[in-house]
Formats: C-alpha cells, sequence, structure tokens
C-alpha cells in the first residue's frame, strides 16, 4: 500500500498551508499598553512613589508578576505582590470599562480570518478577567482558543502559552503566523517555531529570520499571512 504522505522536508501546497494565526491582545488589538502603565503610574502615585518613564520599555509586553516584581523592587514600595497585581487589574478593568479603542484593522483583520474559516487563538499575558472583558469589544465568536497569562505556568517570554494554543488547536507551531507587538512576545512565539509578524507598539522591533516587521495591522491580510510559509528555511 503506496502512501501520500510527503517525506519530512517535502515542500507541498499542503504542507506549505497557513495552519492557524494566534495574535496577542494589549497593543496588538487593542490599544491598550498605554493604559497599563497608566495604571501603573498611578497605583504608585498612590503608594507615595514616582515611577521613571524609562522603565516604561522594561515592564510593556511582559506577565504581571515580572512587571509588577519589577516596580516593587525598583520603588522600594511597600506592597505585595498580589496586593498589586489586584489594584493593576481593578485599575485596568476600570480604564477598559469606559473606554476601549482597537487598533486600526484589527476588526478587519478578525472578519477576515473568520471569513477564510482559518483557526485563530488570542494568547495574551494579561489575566483571564481581563481577557474576558475585552473578549466582549473584540467578539469572542472571533476565536478558537483563548489564553491568558494567569493560567499557564510559564507565560511570555517563555514558548509555553503559543506551544499551548497550538496544541489545542492540533496544529504545527511551524505553520502558523503569530502577530506581535513586544519583544517579549516576539521571543516567547519565535521560542515556539513560529513566524512572526511584529506590528511593535511601544519599542522599536528589528526584522530577523522569520520574523517580519510591519507599522500597522492595517498591512496585515489573510494573502500576506499566507505567504509567510513559503519562508521555511
Amino acid at each position: 500500500m503506496t502512501t501520500t504522505v510527503p517525506a519530512p522536508g517535502t515542500r507541498t501546497a499542503e504542507g506549505a498551508a497557513l495552519q492557524a494565526v494566534l495574535l496577542d491582545m494589549d497593543g496588538t488589538l487593542v490599544d491598550t499598553e498605554g493604559f497599563w502603565w497608566d495604571v501603573e503610574v498611578e497605583v504608585f502615585a498612590g503608594l507615595g512613589h514616582v515611577l521613571d518613564d524609562s522603565w516604561r520599555h522594561v515592564v510593556v509586553g511582559g506577565p504581571m508578576t515580572r512587571s509588577a516584581g519589577f516596580l516593587i523592587e525598583a520603588t522600594g514600595a511597600d506592597i505585595t505582590l498580589p496586593e498589586l497585581s489586584v489594584l493593576l487589574n481593578d485599575g485596568f478593568e476600570d480604564r477598559i470599562g469606559r473606554h476601549l479603542p482597537l487598533m486600526p484593522g484589527a476588526a478587519r483583520l478578525l472578519a477576515e480570518l473568520a471569513v477564510h474559516e482559518i483557526p485563530t487563538a488570542l494568547v495574551s499575558a494579561s489575566h483571564r478577567r481581563i481577557i474576558d472583558r475585552v473578549l466582549t469589544s473584540l467578539g469572542p465568536q472571533h476565536f478558537t482558543f483563548t489564553v491568558a497569562g494567569d493560567e499557564v505556568p510559564r507565560t511570555k517570554p517563555h514558548p509555553d502559552p503559543y506551544l499551548l494554543a497550538t496544541t489545542r488547536l492540533g496544529v504545527d507551531p511551524v505553520r502558523c503566523a503569530v502577530v506581535e507587538d513586544t519583544a517579549t512576545g516576539v521571543a516567547a512565539a519565535e521560542a515556539a517555531g513560529c513566524h512572526v509578524v511584529a506590528v511593535p507598539s511601544v519599542a522599536p522591533i528589528a526584522p530577523a529570520h522569520r520574523r517580519t516587521v510591519v507599522s500597522s495591522l492595517e498591512q496585515v491580510d489573510v494573502t500576506f499571512l499566507r505567504s509567510l510559509m513559503t519562508e521555511m528555511h
């Protein structure tokens, strides 16, 4: 009996297909990276501390445990990590409850992915309570699966959340495109083996092998994402 399974490394039209698109949330789909910093500044002001603006690049894009832990250490604030996490999440929820701007091109891209029936996952370092609030604006129907930062033992920059998403979707990370806005998220996606589309929000990101940098989601569509799968080596 013959088999139609290609040998490893064989290039076929099916094998080169885009299997899934995995998207970051803050700063990628919703214009909220600035919200987090504003909340951090406000919370620490209430604790009697002024945050140095240069720290913004240190805390952007990572898990709350890392960013909050860094700010506690940097300021010497008398607060525990769990206490600070509650204050930050409360402040962020309050802000997105009042106003949640989508990034240019985000709604159009999600709608296009749905029309083409491409499996799509939301992979964020934000906590589940925040993701569920944001999903009411993004539309939960646009995502086959969502991953929150407090649902994995190690979140970004580790590959775990992206590997969890690809496992749940039953896809090969190499055949997935990830859209991210920070170096932390890019590192996580690349460690998982995905091709990354970087749309820098706060700090510059340089192009690299299997990493394409664009200035806006408005430059990203299904044709563009599918074309990335030809860059296998």
